[in-house]
């Protein structure tokens, strides 16, 4: 039986940050499921479609891994699609708190999935989606900080804004 971990986030959009997770955690499973999740609670910039094909396009050199849509209990998405395990990025010390409420829920939930925390690169740790979404909003330059297809597509994004 194949190892399979669920990757969860908004992506709005993919960063370097969260590409580091995926391609180390692409060496410990067989398969990494980003789901790129309709977060209801946020306020998102880019559309479900958009986040889920610029996640493709910037893990396609990761032969291990598939990008899919998640909506509803992330716990009841991981069963469906027979992940052992859900991965959840800790930047910082003040990402701990909710995401361990969220590991004890998920339990709660299913308990035979696991929740794995992996912490990205120190160069990621100070990175997340809506630094990227202002510096880009700004005409700053996010090569450092984004994949090639989300540079690209955020310049023309905000050019067509402005």
């Amino acid at each position: 039986m194949k190892r399979k971990v669920i990757y969860p986030g908004s992506f709005d959009p993919i960063t370097y940050g969260h590409l580091d997770v995926i391609e180390r955690a692409a060496k410990l499973f067989d398969l990494v499921v980003v789901a790129v999740a309709n977060n209801h609670a946020k306020r998102l910039m880019l559309d479900l479609a958009t986040r889920k094909s610029l996640a493709a396009e910037s893990t396609r050199h990761v032969v291990n891994v598939e990008v899919n849509t998640l909506d509803g209990l992330l716990v009841d998405y991981a069963a469906r699609h027979q992940g052992s395990a859900i991965i959840r990025g800790l930047r910082a010390v003040s990402d701990f708190e909710t995401e361990f409420q969220m590991a004890l829920m998920n339990r709660q939930l299913n308990e035979s999935i696991e929740t794995i925390f992996m912490m990205p690169k120190d160069r990621f740790s100070f990175l997340s989606s809506s630094i990227v979404r202002e510096i880009a909003s700004l005409n700053g330059d996010i090569s450092q900080l984004v994949p090639d297809p989300v540079q690209r597509y955020l310049q023309t994004y905000f050019e067509s804004k402005s």
